[in-house]
């Protein structure tokens, strides 16, 4: 019996695909072996010894301590492009927010609740909301990942011109974009050229802030501003400072702060990005099957931590190593394992960085023995045994 512990609330159409007959499920659940997480912070957590896996329900991992979970052998899943769709679909609305003055609309005809002659002042006051279309203007798509895909191709639906950016770009990404997008390589020749510029990245070292005076000087007076990704890929001081000096039209940002709210041209919305429905059932779906394909098969995929690896189950059992990827790793284990009279049926071995994962499948039962002698291997972080 497996044991998942909840720490939001999972939609249950994700926890409906775990058999009730193989897990429980719950936010009380104590030791757990995995857990599923969508918001709650993990970094001040103390992670029981017997848990295995971390998935999140959705893309970003800013809430849980990577480093610390890589170092005791937890697995750490995410659930790219189950939102997507719901992120490329705020875009598009985040675009005409920032173009056409739709929020100050919507306050200014709230005051005229009590006007005796409606019509009148409607007509009267609408031109202060005048905003240009979007048909026709720049875009600019820096990351084109599983949202900026579909951002970018639906932004060509709409008449817009796109240019995107990734350096990351794979062949099969590239071929999912429609033939209008037009990728570059160097952002210093995508800033100058967007009216608007829609991020969607995750955040590191080298894109935190890359919102900011520097590279907003590159770009136009005019130019629109969309973060939904992360708040600190932008420098919030020099959004305002560009807003208040005339050198930015817009931010529309999901991650409202304190120095952000109430400044003239900002946007903000409460992280509404993957709330929908159809969102969070689809994340929590892609997560629940990524826990119980790694639990029960030592297969993974959609790691952040650990490199993607799996095999069809062969033989009596399954051994599961996450070590160092350093040399001699592999000769060593299963030197180790032959030692001890196991044949092995079949073996793959990946790494990421410097991290390793091997699965290893047997001809015969594993004793407790040969577990403890693959341990004390130097580099050894976790070793399991699946049946």
């Amino acid at each position: 019996m497996y044991t998942i512990k909840t720490l939001n609330k999972i939609s249950q159409v994700g926890l409906s695909k775990f058999d009730k007959a193989k897990y429980v499920c719950g936010d009380d659940v104590e030791n757990p072996d995995a857990i599923m997480v969508r918001s709650a912070a993990m970094h001040d957590m103390e992670m029981p010894e017997s848990l295995l896996a971390i998935a999140r329900a959705g893309a970003g991992v800013n809430n849980i301590p990577i480093e610390k979970c890589t170092a005791a052998g937890i697995a750490v899943f995410n659930t790219p492009g189950a939102n997507a769709n719901a992120v490329k679909e705020l875009v598009i609305c985040a675009l005409l927010l920032a173009s056409r003055k739709i929020t100050k609309a919507i306050e200014w005809c709230k005051t005229l609740k009590d006007d005796e002659n409606v019509s009148k002042s409607v007509e009267k006051g609408k031109s202060a909301f005048a905003g240009p279309e979007i048909k026709g203007k720049t875009l600019a798509v820096i990351g084109l990942g599983a949202i900026g895909r579909l951002v970018a191709n639906a932004a060509v639906d709409l008449g817009m011109t796109v240019i995107g950016y990734d350096p990351f770009l794979t062949e099969d990404a590239a071929e999912a974009l429609k033939r209008e997008v037009t990728v570059i390589n160097n952002l210093d020749e995508i800033f100058p050229q967007a009216d608007y510029i829609t991020v969607h990245v995750p955040l590191t070292p080298d894109t935190k802030e890359m919102i900011c005076a520097a590279n907003i000087e590159k770009m136009k007076d005019t130019v629109r501003i969309i973060n939904l990704a992360r708040g600190d890929l932008a420098n919030s001081a020099d959004i305002v400072s560009a807003l208040e000096d005339g050198r930015m039209a817009a931010y529309v940002t999901d991650f409202p702060s304190a120095d952000l709210i109430g400044v003239d041209g900002v946007i903000p919305l409460p992280h509404l990005g993957a709330s929908t429905p159809e969102s969070e059932e689809n994340c929590a779906s892609m997560g629940a099957l990524e826990l119980i394909d790694y639990l029960e098969n030592g297969n993974i995929r959609n790691s952040v931590n650990l490199p993607a690896a799996s095999i069809e189950k062969s033989g009596v059992a399954r051994i599961t190593v996450i070590h160092k990827n350093q040399p001699n790793m592999i000769a060593t284990i299963t030197d180790t394992i032959s030692r001890d009279g196991i044949n092995i049926a079949n073996f793959v071995d990946k790494n990421r960085g410097e991290v390793a994962y091997s699965i290893i499948d047997v001809d015969s039962e594993v004793s407790q023995a040969a577990v403890e002698d693959i341990k004390k291997i130097d580099g050894v972080t976790r070793v399991r045994v699946i049946k």
